[in-house]
């Protein structure tokens, strides 16, 4: 998927987890017809879930659902990102359904989607938060998932994770960390901008 730039590096990304590559995302929705052919993929690995709706967490994830939903013709949600103070430990992002979409999703059965998923922390805080208000997330889906952190959680769950494409992925818990041995610095992308998850 030749759609994304990227950049190498030492990065600690949202979930906590440090990488030496960070996809820049942005831009990724700008040109929706360049992007359709794959929308429409998910949304067709997505169909068999038999879903209601498909909600995703802002910016990207939100972006995708909206059109992966209006291809399936199904309701349309999203999560929105509270980060913490405290930088340190995984997965300390919160995502938080607004309250127009709560009694919405109650007992429906949803799908979640983001455009990457690598670690998984923006689909693991949209998943925490719907089942938090009865919603039934049974699928996770992806244009692009990279490693298997994210998709081994949700295997764990019983959830279904689809993806358009998949690839390796170098991801380490800070401890276990190359780079940070190696004594490259540290760029926080997480507290700025949200890109890979």
């Amino acid at each position: 998927m030749k759609l994304v730039g990227g950049r190498r590096g030492h990065f600690r990304l949202e979930s906590g987890h440090h990488s030496r590559l960070w996809l820049d995302l942005d831009a990724l929705f700008a040109e929706p017809n360049r992007i359709s052919p794959f929308v429409d993929a998910l949304a067709s690995a997505i169909r068999p879930h038999n879903v209601s709706a498909v909600c995703g967490p802002l910016l990207g994830g939100a972006f995708l659902a909206q059109l992966v939903a209006q291809a399936l013709a199904l309701e349309f949600c999203f999560t929105e990102r509270v980060m913490p103070a405290e930088r340190d430990g995984l997965y300390r992002a919160r995502y938080v359904l607004p309250s127009a979409f709560v009694m919405r999703l109650s007992g429906k059965r949803v799908a979640i989607v983001d455009d990457v998923m690598s670690a998984g922390s923006a689909l693991r805080g949209t998943y925490a938060e719907l089942m938090a208000h009865s919603a039934v997330p049974v699928v996770a889906g992806a244009l692009l998932v990279l490693g298997s952190t994210g998709a081994a959680f949700f295997a764990e769950q019983g959830v279904a994770v689809e993806a358009v494409a998949r690839d390796d992925y170098d991801l380490w818990l800070p401890a276990a960390c190359p780079l940070c041995v190696a004594g490259q610095p540290l760029e926080d992308v997480a507290f700025f901008q949200k890109h890979l998850r």
